[in-house]
């Protein structure tokens, strides 16, 4: 197995959300990194100067393989993808093309260009989101929209992929990421928001009248959805940490990013509020309250117990205040203007 000591990291979606984050992180530990990203989502400006970046799609077996063989990289990690579930409830076939028909071409390149380790961003939404517990890696396996079944459906491969070659690979499951690079370097960069704690910056900043609670009625101890947040800097932290996991060991793994408890819609609508009384005088969002929407689970929280043994992995961010506080102050650059 090679060291990457010498070799960047190619980063798919590196210019995206949570690829430009895993991007820094591995820059502020010392290591290079090259991004490829359609810019489709993504943000030109996300990607600092000196670091490679192309601009095109995963499907592109030729250019894929031309990045790999000319800078050298042994590791991928893979962000690259379409996200908004309702749109692909609207638009399936676009997801499965985008999702799996993008990745197996991805993972072509990368096999016959010598990648070593493979890491695949992936998603809770492959869970059934049922019960009140948080749920392992082990949990069921059902999927409620395409997009879902589209990183579900990538897994498999992956896993298939795993057994039959010498590829090692790590899947991580991420719950409800949140807030943004604390020094101000990168954030969530789409304005068509579906994100809560985004949304809900953007409307305390005046950007929506209102902020629009779906359902008040759960088995909930406030009748709103419970979710599992987790900074988007940690969870960067942890793909360097599973990227050198699987480098020391022959295997695929599977993990769940989140912290291991929820909070609720109401709130973390209460400490946006609060948070941007304090860093900004701004009003208290004004609230609807509507019909549940299909599909939403009443609580989703992760069972973390594997990537704390297994990674050792100790999240820095652990605090709804901090999430929101960084996603403030991203919103706001980015009503002053950004590049």
């Amino acid at each position: 197995m090679t060291s990457l000591a010498h070799h960047p990291v190619l980063i798919t979606g590196g210019a995206g959300y949570i690829g430009s984050h895993a991007m820094l992180a591995l820059l502020d530990n010392g290591r290079e990194a090259v991004v490829v990203d359609d810019l489709s989502t993504g943000r030109r400006g996300a990607v600092p100067a000196g670091v490679p970046f192309y601009e095109g799609k995963i499907a592109d077996n030729a250019l894929i393989g031309r990045i790999i063989r000319e800078h050298g990289c042994r590791a991928v990690m893979h962000f690259a993808g379409s996200i908004v579930v309702p749109e692909s409830v609207e638009k399936p076939l676009e997801y499965y093309q985008n999702n799996v028909a993008g990745s197996a071409a991805l993972l072509r390149a990368c096999l016959d260009n010598g990648i070593e380790r493979f890491v695949f961003s992936s998603t809770a939404a492959v869970y059934d989101g049922a019960g009140d517990k948080p749920v392992s890696e082990d949990g069921v396996l059902a999927p409620a929209n395409p997009y879902g079944r589209s990183k579900l459906m990538t897994e498999w491969m992956l896993r298939d992929i795993a057994a039959a070659t010498d590829l090692r690979v790590a899947v991580l499951r991420y719950f409800n990421v949140a807030g943004a690079d604390g020094a101000g370097r990168s954030g969530q960069y789409a304005k068509a928001a579906t994100h809560l704690i985004k949304r809900a910056c953007q409307t305390v900043l005046g950007q929506h009248p209102r902020m629009d609670i779906f359902g008040d009625d759960y088995h909930t101890p406030d009748g709103t959805c419970m979710r599992d947040y987790i900074h988007v800097s940690d969870l960067a932290q942890a793909h360097l940490a599973v990227l050198d996991h699987i480098g020391e060991r022959a295997e695929y793994v599977t993990m769940n990013c989140g912290y291991g408890h929820g909070y609720s819609v109401t709130q973390v609508l209460d400490v946006v509020d609060q948070v941007a009384g304090e860093m900004l005088d701004a009003e208290p969002m004004r609230r609807r309250h509507g019909p549940r929407r299909a599909g939403d689970a009443a609580s989703l929280v992760a069972d973390t117990g594997r990537i704390r043994q297994i990674l050792n992995w100790q999240p820095k961010y652990d605090d709804l205040a901090v999430m929101a506080a960084t996603a403030l102050a991203w919103e706001k650059k980015l009503m002053d203007g950004l590049d």
